[in-house]
């Protein structure tokens, strides 16, 4: 008997699962998917669950459910790479073994060991932290100061979606660089920056945060009171991974080879925001490189060595509450109505063509 286990039910470790199944596996094969709760959630919109805009109920999707397939539920504490074996945080939960290994758990923020950072912010990193940072900003008083720390893509989309949903709030957008987006070409930053100057969200620039304290903000030159600190000011791999003594990127995702294996322990895979890519982690990336593990899996119970192309990504979009959006598509950067479309479609698409 072969036993495959799959850390994470997200983007990447759902992606494995539906692609398996679909494919001629081994009829001795165990499939176990193991997550800290009972169906996926879609993480690209957190954001909109964290202002209030989209109920919990409507970013669930069910796990895949094929014959064969097992679901344990649990919170992964340890990874034995030289045991094979997983270890939950309850200790009525015996350890699973696995003969083969997909490490797809997702990340959490990254503070920076900026102080007081986790304690005194809000996160939208986990569905749980994230309904508590809807309760947060949603009973926030009106004329509340809401600070969003951090402007990449999750920034801008919460200190949008907020805007459309609380009106009466004073929201601010906090980053360290000259520019929103700054991983978005000239064009498409300008457009969000207009946007934000239309809709009465102010921008501070060029703000380097040394410490959070209970409603305050405390920076180089000087300190920002705030009702609510939202962080989103990047990502690592969850603890789990950061504990595993691998070659890592600057990031700390781990480095794999062609394959996407651990090259001292070829029987694991990482997926998605633990794995060192040469893209930026999102949801698409873990996707396509969630079709190649399962196509290298497919290969090599059959015998076969596996024929990987290069990862190619479609492009990114962004949303501007309800009626705008922005993105790059291939080259070609879009801005207004057109890529908020795109982005409800493909919303759709994850939400029922799944498999």
């Amino acid at each position: 008997m072969t036993r495959l286990v799959v850390l994470g039910g997200g983007y990447g470790g759902t992606t494995v699962i539906h692609e398996i199944f679909k494919g001629r596996i081994p009829l001795d094969l165990e499939v176990t998917l193991v997550d800290r709760q009972p169906c996926q959630s879609l993480k690209t919109e957190y954001y909109a669950l964290a202002a209030g805009t989209v109920s919990d109920h409507e970013l669930r999707v069910s796990f895949p459910d094929y014959p064969g397939l097992r679901l344990r539920y649990g919170e992964v504490v340890k990874i034995d790479l030289e045991q094979r074996l997983i270890v939950f945080d309850h200790a009525d939960q015996p350890p699973l073994e696995y003969d083969q290994l997909v490490i797809a758990l997702g990340c959490t923020d990254n503070y920076h060991q900026i102080a007081g950072a986790k304690q005194f912010s809000c996160s939208i990193q986990s569905f749980a932290a994230t309904r508590q940072t809807y309760v947060r900003l949603n009973n926030a008083k009106p004329y509340s100061h809401i600070h969003i720390v951090g402007g990449g893509l999750s920034g801008v989309e919460i200190a949008a979606e907020l805007r459309e949903s609380r009106p009466d709030l004073d929201i601010s957008l906090i980053d360290r660089g000259t520019r929103l987006l700054s991983a978005f070409p000239a064009k498409v930053s300008d457009y969000v920056t207009k946007w934000f100057e239309e809709h009465d969200i102010r921008i501070l620039s060029q703000i380097s945060i040394h410490t959070l304290e209970e409603g305050v903000i405390r920076h180089d030159s000087g300190s920002i009171l705030s009702d609510v600190t939202v962080w989103t000011a990047g990502i690592r791999p969850v603890e789990p991974v950061q504990r595993l003594e691998l070659p890592k990127d600057p990031q700390g995702r781990i480095k794999l080879n062609s394959y996407h294996q651990i090259p001292e322990y070829p029987e694991v895979f990482v997926c998605g925001d633990c794995a060192s890519l040469p893209f930026a982690p999102s949801a698409q990336a873990a996707g396509v490189q969630g079709e190649q593990i399962a196509q290298v899996l497919l290969a090599q119970w059959s015998g076969e060595n596996p024929r990987l192309q290069p990862m190619r990504l479609k492009g990114t979009l962004g949303s501007l509450g309800k009626k705008a959006g922005f993105g790059l598509m291939g080259k070609a950067q879009v801005t207004g109505r057109v890529p908020r479309l795109l982005k409800s479609g493909v919303l759709w698409k994850s939400k029922r063509h799944r498999g």
